[in-house]
C-alpha cells in the first residue's frame, strides 16, 4: 500500500512489517496529532468470513485490554473493503531481533522481560482472552527497554468449549503448547507454556525443539523433554531452570497460571539479588494477616501457671 489516507483520517507514512494475517503501517492521526500503527487485513483474506471473524475479534478483544505491557488498540474500521485496526505505535524492536543480536540475554534481563509478559498475559486471562501465539516475534521491546505484547490476532474468548479454529492448529510451531499441537482445547495455560519456551530461548539463545518439518517439531512438543537449560549454560541458576521447566510441563495441570508464574519470576529476581521486582499481585509472606484460629484435634488444653496470663501477647 502506498502513502495515502485511510478511513478519511489516517495518513499512511511507511510500511512496518507483515504477518500471517495483515500488513502493518506507520501512520499519522492528524485529529489527535499522534503517530499510530495500522494493521490492514490481507486482501486475499478480507473476503474469507472465518479470517475476517478472527480479525474483528482481535479488535474487540484486545480493545478491552488496558495494560502497560500490551499494545493498545485505538480504533477499528473498514475502508472500501480494507479492514483495519488502529494501534499504539511502539518504537523499538522485536524480542526476536534482540535475541538474534545478543545471542542470549543476561539472566536478570530475561527474568524481567518474562515477568512483564506474564503480567500482560495475566491481565488478558482475567479478561477471558488467550493470546494463542506468544513468541519473541510478537513481543516488542521499546528503546527504553519496556516490553509490549502485540498481535492478539488469533486470541479468543475462553469458554468451556474453547478449541482450535475449525480443528486446525493455531500458533507458531516452535512456541506452541502440546495441546495446540494436538489441536485440542486451548486454555490460558497454553500461553504459559509458550512463555516458558520464550524464556528458554532468552536464557540459552536457542529454541528447545527444532526439526526439518513443522510436524516433527510438533511431535517433539508432545513427546520429548527439552534439554535442561543448565546443560546448555551451567551459569543459569537452578531456580530459574525450575521456572522454565515447570512452565513447559506437558500436562497443563502441572503448569502455573500466569499470575503464579509472574510471582515465581519476581521471587526468583529477589532471591538472585535483583531486589527491584514490585508486583501488587505478590503477597508478602511476612505480612500481618487475619487468620481463623487453628484447632488441633484431641490436644489437651494447656493451663497457664498460677499468676501468669495464658495470652502470648505482652
Amino acid at each position: 500500500m502506498e502513502r495515502g489516507l485511510l478511513g478519511n483520517r489516517y495518513e499512511i507514512l511507511e510500511p512496518v512489517g507483515s504477518g500471517g494475517m495483515a500488513d502493518v503501517y506507520k501512520a499519522h492521526d492528524p485529529k489527535l496529532d499522534r503517530i499510530v500503527a495500522i494493521k490492514i487485513l490481507h486482501h486475499k483474506l478480507a473476503t474469507d468470513a472465518e479470517f475476517l471473524k478472527k480479525f474483528q475479534q482481535e479488535a474487540r478483544g484486545a480493545g478491552r485490554l488496558t495494560h502497560p505491557s500490551i499494545v493498545g488498540i485505538y480504533d477499528v474500521g473498514n475502508d472500501g473493503g480494507r479492514h483495519y485496526i488502529i494501534m499504539e505505535y511502539v518504537a523499538g524492536e522485536t524480542l526476536k531481533d534482540l535475541i538474534r543480536r545478543e545471542g542470549k540475554l543476561p539472566v536478570m534481563e530475561a527474568l524481567r522481560i518474562a515477568r512483564e509478559i506474564a503480567g500482560a498475559l495475566a491481565h488478558a486471562h482475567a479478561n477471558n482472552l488467550v493470546h494463542c501465539d506468544i513468541k519473541p516475534h510478537n513481543i516488542l521491546v521499546t528503546s527504553e527497554g519496556w516490553v509490549k505484547v502485540a498481535d492478539f490476532g488469533i486470541a479468543r474468548a475462553i469458554s468451556s468449549s474453547t478449541m482450535t479454529y475449525n480443528g486446525n492448529v493455531v500458533g507458531s510451531v516452535h512456541y506452541f503448547s502440546p495441546e495446540q499441537a494436538k489441536g485440542t482445547k486451548i486454555t490460558p495455560k497454553s500461553d504459559v507454556y509458550s512463555l516458558g519456551v520464550v524464556l528458554y530461548e532468552m536464557l540459552t539463545g536457542r529454541i528447545p525443539f527444532n526439526g526439518e518439518t513443522t510436524v516433527s517439531v510438533a511431535l517433539k512438543h508432545l513427546q520429548e523433554e527439552p534439554v535442561a537449560p543448565r546443560q546448555i549454560d551451567d551459569t543459569i541458576p537452578p531456580i530459574v531452570e525450575a521456572i522454565v521447566l515447570k512452565a513447559m510441563s506437558k500436562n497443563p495441570e502441572d503448569r502455573p497460571d500466569s499470575v503464579s508464574l509472574m510471582e515465581d519470576i519476581a521471587q526468583a529476581e529477589r532471591f538472585l539479588g535483583g531486589g527491584t521486582a514490585s508486583l501488587e499481585a505478590i503477597p508478602d509472606p511476612a505480612a500481618t494477616q487475619v487468620m481463623a484460629p487453628v484447632v488441633v484435634p484431641n490436644e489437651p488444653e494447656t493451663k497457664a501457671p498460677p499468676g501468669k496470663s495464658s495470652s502470648s501477647v505482652k
